[in-house]
């Protein structure tokens, strides 16, 4: 069974997250765990109350396939969690290493993104808040996530690109991944109903 570690801090960004936590385990086989820099209870940025009990030791001696770090708040102040270490032990271990919106930030400070092309929810946002970051050349100004070499990059407001590209690192078939993405993009599509004429009986 493929493993997924979804990383948190306190403040963590709700709906970046929830598609792969969602849907992984119940209808995709996929184990997935949580574990925080410093386990313990805290809030999402919605006010979810959470116990997160497996620390990031506990998550390289669990070897998960796909590393995740799911972005807030916590990520852009001065005493954001250090887990350079972390990522690149589980890099090493062979994990895939991604982040969203904020969580690109931790991957940013760790050097990760300054070798391979990655994007973020702006080349500035990275710039200003990872020092050290070196990666400009390589930032893809892109609405969706990025695939380079092991590590998956995503700006917040794209959950769905982002869960489908944790998915792929995770070994899931691309059918059951197309599959996905069509489902959470068929709300988007016209509605069959658009000519003009009696409302439409799908706009409820």
């Amino acid at each position: 069974m493929a493993r997924v570690g979804l990383i948190l801090t306190p403040g963590f960004a709700d709906w970046e997250y929830a598609f792969i936590a969602g849907t992984g385990s119940p209808f995709y086989g996929i184990d997935v765990r949580f574990f925080a820099s410093t386990p313990g209870q805290f809030h999402s940025q919605g006010g979810l109350a959470v116990t997160v009990d497996s620390s990031l030791q506990q998550c390289l001696d669990w070897k998960p396939d796909v590393v995740v770090v799911i972005g807030g708040m916590a990520w852009e102040r001065a005493e954001a969690p250090d887990i350079r270490d972390f990522l690149h032990a589980s890099r090493s271990s062979g994990a895939s290493i991604a982040g969203i919106c904020g969580g690109t930030l931790a991957l940013a400070r760790a050097g990760l993104l300054d070798t391979v092309p990655h994007t973020s929810n702006s080349a500035d946002f990275l710039q200003q808040n990872a020092p050290g970051y070196d990666g400009r050349a390589l930032y893809r100004s892109s609405p969706v996530a990025v695939i380079a070499d092991r590590i998956i990059t995503a700006p917040g407001p794209a959950p769905v690109s982002f869960t489908c590209a944790v998915f792929e690192g995770a070994g899931l078939s691309s059918e059951l991944i197309a599959q996905f993405r069509s489902m959470l993009a068929a709300e988007h599509e016209p509605c069959p109903c658009a000519d003009p004429g009696p409302p439409c009986p799908l706009a409820g």
